[in-house]
């Protein structure tokens, strides 16, 4: 049991918590390299990825694992992006760094989605079993390039226009 719930039960609000991170990033990342700022988007995407990351740990721990250090390195984003967009509150290179770090922490949140659902969907499961094949490589280097392109585009426009004309 974690906190009071079924290991089943803890698992399923802690994937519907990050899917709805995930969603909620990849709107506000969008409206971002638009040069849009979604603010009840944005808070949606935070909350929910914090949240992932924190239940993440509740898990039962058997030593060391990609997992962990992914919620590690996971945290440290999220660390920087709270420091940006609290006490800079996102004001000259803080812009900057909030949008890299949040694009980080999503993308970090999109590679662990690529991950599961080559571990439990079985149609997935039996295109990578080992998740060495090529359908995984493919998928997860999609992933990787279609966020970085976007996160180095939203990081650009997220730049204020009179630091551009400098």
């Amino acid at each position: 049991m974690v906190l009071g719930l079924s290991i089943a039960t803890f698992t399923a609000l802690h994937v519907v918590i990050s899917l709805i991170g995930i969603a909620a990033g990849l709107v506000w990342l969008v409206a971002q390299a638009s040069g849009r700022w979604l603010g009840v988007t944005n808070l949606v995407f935070l909350a929910t990825t914090i949240l992932t990351t924190l239940t993440g740990f509740l898990f039962p721990f058997a030593g060391m694992t990609p997992a962990i250090i992914t919620g590690i390195v996971s945290t440290g984003a999220l660390a920087i992006a709270l420091v940006a967009i609290g006490p800079f509150k996102r004001r000259g290179v803080w812009r900057r760094i909030y949008t890299a770090s949040a694009a980080f922490a999503l993308y970090l949140n999109c590679f662990v989605l690529v991950v599961q659902s080559f571990l439990k969907l079985g149609p997935l499961q039996l295109l990578a079993p080992t998740q060495t094949e090529p359908p995984f490589t493919l998928t997860q280097g999609a992933v990787l390039l279609l966020l970085l392109a976007l996160g180095w585009i939203a990081v650009k426009r997220s730049v204020p226009a009179a630091a551009l004309s400098a």
